[in-house]
C-alpha cells in the first residue's frame, strides 16, 4: 500500500513539474520608441501569451550593447525560442550563434537572414520599394523635383531607398534635389526635424514631391510641411509602414502624407508564434512553414481611395 502511495506522489510531483516548466519564450525588439518595433514585439508577446506559454519581453531601446546583453540573458535562461523584431544579424552574429549553439531556435521580423536563425518574417522590400516610388512618381506626373528623407541603416528602409534610385535611373525627368540620410538611432526625431527642416529651407519653391522611408519620419515632415502652409496635395508626401496615425493622417485634409505601403507587423507578431508552434512545439520541419531564410507577407498600398478601411 505505501509503496503504491509512493508511487502515486511521485507521479503527482512528475506532472506539477511538468507544468511548472511550462514552454518559455523570449521576444526582443531592438527599439520601441519606433512604433513598428513594438508593435511586432507587443503582438508576438500577445500572441504567446495567448497560447500559455510564458514570455520574457525586452526593449533593446536602439542600443547594440544592451542588444546584444538581452541575448545573451535569454541564452542563459535557456528559453525554448527567441524572436527578435528588427534585430541586427550581422551585427549581433556572435550572440544567434550562441543560441544556435544552446539548441534555442530563432525566428526574427523585419530583420534580414542570419545563417544562425530559422529565418526572417518580412513583406518583400523590393516590392514595396518600387511601389512606393512608382506611386509617388505618379503623382508628379514622371517629372518634376523631389527630396529624401532615408535610413541606411536598417535593411529594409536602405533596400526601399536602392529601389527609388532604381526608379529614378529610368525616368530622369525626375531629380532628386537633395537627401537627408538618418545616423543617430537614439534621438533620431530630432535628427529628422534638423535633416529635413534644412533640406526644406535650401529648396524652398522647388520640391514637387517628398519621399520618406518610413512613417515615422514622415509624420516630423509632414509637421514642418503643415507649419509652412503647405496644404494637402501641394507636395504630396508618401511612405512606408502602415499605423493609426499613419491612416489618419492621410484622412486628414490638412495633412500632407497621402499614401503609404502598408506592413502587416501585427500579423508578422504572430506568424512568428505560430511558426514556433509548428516547428518548436510540434516538431514540423522548418520547411513546412518556410522554404528559404525568409517568409514573405504582403504589404498593401493605402491611399485616399481604400484608408477608411484601414481606420475601422
Amino acid at each position: 500500500m505505501h509503496i503504491l502511495k509512493s508511487i502515486a506522489l511521485a507521479a503527482g510531483l512528475l506532472v506539477m513539474g511538468q507544468s511548472a516548466q511550462a514552454f518559455e519564450i523570449g521576444v526582443i525588439g531592438f527599439q520601441f520608441s519606433s512604433e513598428t518595433h513594438a508593435r511586432v514585439a507587443n503582438a508576438a508577446a500577445a500572441a504567446a501569451k495567448a497560447k500559455g506559454w510564458g514570455v520574457t519581453l525586452l526593449n533593446s531601446e536602439g542600443a547594440l550593447p544592451k542588444h546584444a546583453e538581452q541575448f545573451d540573458a535569454l541564452i542563459a535562461k535557456k528559453v525554448d525560442a527567441i524572436i527578435i523584431a528588427m534585430g541586427k544579424p550581422v551585427e549581433a552574429d556572435a550572440q544567434f550563434k550562441a543560441a544556435k549553439d544552446a539548441g534555442i531556435p530563432v525566428i526574427t521580423v523585419q530583420s534580414g537572414s542570419s545563417p544562425h536563425a530559422l529565418f526572417d518574417i518580412q513583406t518583400n522590400e523590393y516590392k514595396v520599394g518600387a511601389e512606393a516610388a512608382l506611386y509617388l512618381l505618379g503623382q508628379l506626373g514622371y517629372q518634376g523635383n523631389i527630396v529624401t528623407a532615408r535610413f541606411d541603416l536598417n535593411v529594409a528602409s536602405r533596400i526601399r531607398g536602392r529601389l527609388l534610385d532604381a526608379v529614378l535611373a529610368e525616368n530622369q525627368a525626375v531629380k532628386e534635389l537633395g537627401k537627408f540620410s538618418m545616423a543617430r538611432t537614439q534621438s533620431w526625431r530630432d535628427d529628422v526635424r534638423a535633416g529635413m527642416q534644412a533640406l526644406l529651407l535650401q529648396n524652398q519653391g522647388k520640391i514637387n514631391g517628398i519621399w520618406a522611408s518610413f512613417d515615422g519620419q514622415a509624420y516630423i515632415i509632414d509637421d514642418l510641411l503643415q507649419a509652412q502652409g503647405i496644404k494637402k496635395g501641394q507636395i504630396p508626401l508618401i511612405s512606408v509602414d502602415g499605423g493609426k496615425e499613419t491612416y489618419a493622417r492621410i484622412a486628414d485634409p490638412a495633412s500632407t502624407f497621402i499614401a503609404t505601403v502598408s506592413i502587416p507587423f501585427e500579423e508578422m507578431g504572430k506568424q512568428a508564434v505560430d511558426a514556433i508552434q509548428t516547428i518548436v512545439v510540434e516538431k514540423k520541419p522548418k520547411e513546412t512553414v518556410a522554404s528559404g531564410p525568409y517568409l514573405f507577407t504582403e504589404a498593401v498600398l493605402v491611399d485616399k481611395t481604400n484608408v477608411e478601411k484601414f481606420l475601422k
